[in-house]
């Protein structure tokens, strides 16, 4: 696996723990968290790993400028402007909704990180960055543009080294021992690798990385918003371009590729019964926060498919998390 050049901006590796207590009350497959919540950059996320090969190559074509966009509550955003700010770029995002009468969440973090905020609504947010890219450009300012989510084959390499992370952690004795348990053994160590999926950057990366070093492990990304076709799709594009990119000999299709769309619920960042139960429930079991956009969908769906037995007893499954909880203090009112 040949990598591109990275700006260290993530605090790695991240920690890989046991949820014991949830393990317990579920009945079921034995449970484990990657916290890629804990990268650190203004609150930490998934795409803090990303941003450090994408801001390497912003750095290598010599911008000033960094361009993104994502919805309102964007992770990804919040990370870009904070990478931005660490590294002297100058940031705009694009965001999709009209400007709220307060900021919260991440919308605050993205103006007390100094980016310039581009609202949208009738536009698509990808013909609105070009557009704002094509501005850049005229009047000077080197712009770089990253697409939403870091969701290229550069950013998805940034996961494909994450799984060559945590080969290591599961080879480590401090993780699991050097006696199996009846739940799987030291060596690939999960049956499964849970996670929420949306742009496809993350779900790529791993897709690559675990066929790579891990290949007896499932890679299952459990949507927040795109349907069946659109995601597995995207992904097999994207993780197919990755590979090539790192000088590995594998072509995806998207019957390739691992993916849930069961889980979807009222729609993208919209929050109900399900989300809140499952955020409450891990928060009051593990003292692990996560949000209602993304990884409250996604460990809900889990959990689900553990009750269920889709996930069997005998197993043992990790859940990325892949960060978001500062969107937590946007939901405040639905949260009680």
């Amino acid at each position: 696996m040949n990598l591109p050049s990275r700006i260290p901006l993530a605090h790695l590796p991240t920690p890989v723990e046991p949820l014991k207590r949830l393990t317990s009350h579920l009945g079921g497959a034995e449970v484990w968290i990657k916290r890629d919540d804990q990268t650190g950059l203004a609150g930490g996320g998934n795409k803090t790993r990303k941003l450090e090969f994408l801001m390497a190559d912003a750095r290598a074509q010599n911008a000033k400028t960094i361009i993104t966009g994502g919805a309102a509550q964007s992770n990804h955003c919040r990370q870009t402007a904070a990478a931005a700010a660490k590294l002297g770029f100058r940031c705009i995002v694009v965001l999709r909704g009209d400007p709220p009468p307060k900021f919260t969440g991440n919308i605050l973090l993205d103006d007390l990180l100094g980016a310039e905020i581009v609202w949208t609504r009738e536009k698509e947010r990808e013909e609105v960055m070009q557009a704002v890219y094509e501005k850049e450009k005229a009047a000077g300012s080197d712009p770089y543009l990253i697409p939403i989510g870091g969701s290229n084959k550069i950013g998805a390499a940034a996961y494909a080294d994450a799984v060559r992370e945590l080969k290591e952690q599961i080879n480590s004795p401090l993780l699991f021992g050097d006696v199996p348990n009846g739940r799987g053994v030291r060596g690939e160590g999960f049956s499964r690798i849970c996670f929420a999926s949306s742009s496809g950057g993350t779900h790529a990366g791993l897709t690559v990385g675990a066929k790579a070093v891990m290949p007896s492990t499932e890679v299952l990304g459990i949507s927040v918003d795109e349907p069946l076709d659109v995601l597995k799709n995207n992904v097999a594009r994207i993780a197919s371009e990755t590979a090539s990119f790192l000088n590995l000999p594998f072509k995806f299709t998207p019957d390739d590729i691992h993916a849930n769309t069961d889980y979807i619920g009222k729609g993208y960042a919209l929050m109900g019964d399900y989300e809140r139960e499952t955020i409450r429930l891990l928060a009051s079991l593990e003292g692990v926060l996560i949000d209602p956009v993304y990884s409250g969908k996604a460990f809900g769906g889990m959990i689900d498919l553990i009750r269920k037995g889709v996930i069997k007893k005998e197993e043992r499954v990790l859940f990325w998390h892949t960060g978001g909880q500062m969107a937590l203090f946007a939901y405040s009112d639905q949260l009680r």
